[in-house]
């Protein structure tokens, strides 16, 4: 049980995680995937690479996440960390207020829905890090292209940006299906209150259509760059094969002239 006021701890150890192969834990739910760990409190775990975690300690953190380890696609070198301070209320209205959240009763259900938000929530600033960075570099190529100069002949560079969007999109859309409700809202939609007003709060759905218009604006200027170079290579072999062909023709020419002469 959780505590009268306590920290969720939302963390982001890799680009996935597979939990069809924990094994080795006490699961409490498969949907979503909750775990009660050993030295107290819950972790409810999410396939696209995000640990929530409520009312662990720091000793309990650093043991159960060297248990993930094996678990964990791509683990990342520096974990990407948010924390949020619940307190219980009972009878109050579910609401977030100076920072904090207040929530009636600590049912586990409700705390499934708290986790798949705060989960959702942090793995998008993942991407929108991920995003602004894919912008910056691509950025000046678009810059490049308006002002008539001249764009860069790595063809690998323009296919290696399009390509990061497009992993980008697959796991928002795939992995994290941060447009989605929870399943947990199935079985509970008296959650499905809470759970939509937690979304607005995190700007859940905006930030998704701001991310969404982001990458189509990168991957659509990429796109166009890698167009452009492809034109330009086609009509520079054009060019290669005129120009065979007038050196033919001319040493045609001199060896008819030559011939004749003699």
């Amino acid at each position: 049980m959780l505590q009268s006021t306590t920290t969720v701890r939302s963390l982001l150890i890799g680009q996935g995680i597979e939990l069809r192969r924990l094994s080795q834990v006490k699961i409490l739910s498969r949907d979503t995937t909750t775990i009660e760990v050993e030295e107290g409190g819950y972790a409810v775990l999410f396939r696209f690479g995000v640990v929530v975690l409520f009312n662990v300690s720091a000793l309990a953190e650093a043991s159960f996440l060297q248990l993930l380890r094996d678990f964990v696609l791509e683990p990342l070198d520096s974990l990407t960390i948010e924390s949020l301070d619940i307190e219980v209320i009972p009878d109050a209205a579910e609401r977030l207020e100076e920072g904090k959240l207040i929530l009636p009763v600590a049912e586990l259900p409700l705390l499934q829905v708290v986790a798949d938000i705060l989960a959702k929530s942090l793995v998008l600033d993942d991407y929108e890090k991920r995003a602004a960075g894919a912008f910056d570099r691509i950025e000046p190529l678009a810059e490049r292209m308006q002002s008539g100069g001249r764009l860069p002949r790595q063809v690998n560079e323009l296919l290696g940006h399009i390509g990061e969007i497009l992993q980008i999109q697959h796991r928002m859309v795939g992995r994290a299906q941060v447009g989605e409700k929870p399943d947990i809202l199935w079985d509970h939609p008296e959650l499905e209150r809470i759970w939509k007003r937690l979304e607005n709060e995190y700007e859940i759905g905006e930030r998704q259509i701001a991310l969404e218009r982001k990458l189509d604006l990168i991957s659509n200027t990429a796109e166009t760059l890698l167009g452009l170079l492809q034109d330009r290579r086609t009509l520079r072999v054009e060019w290669y094969i005129v120009i065979l062909i007038v050196i033919e023709i001319v040493l045609t020419l001199y060896e008819l002239f030559f011939r004749h002469v003699q």
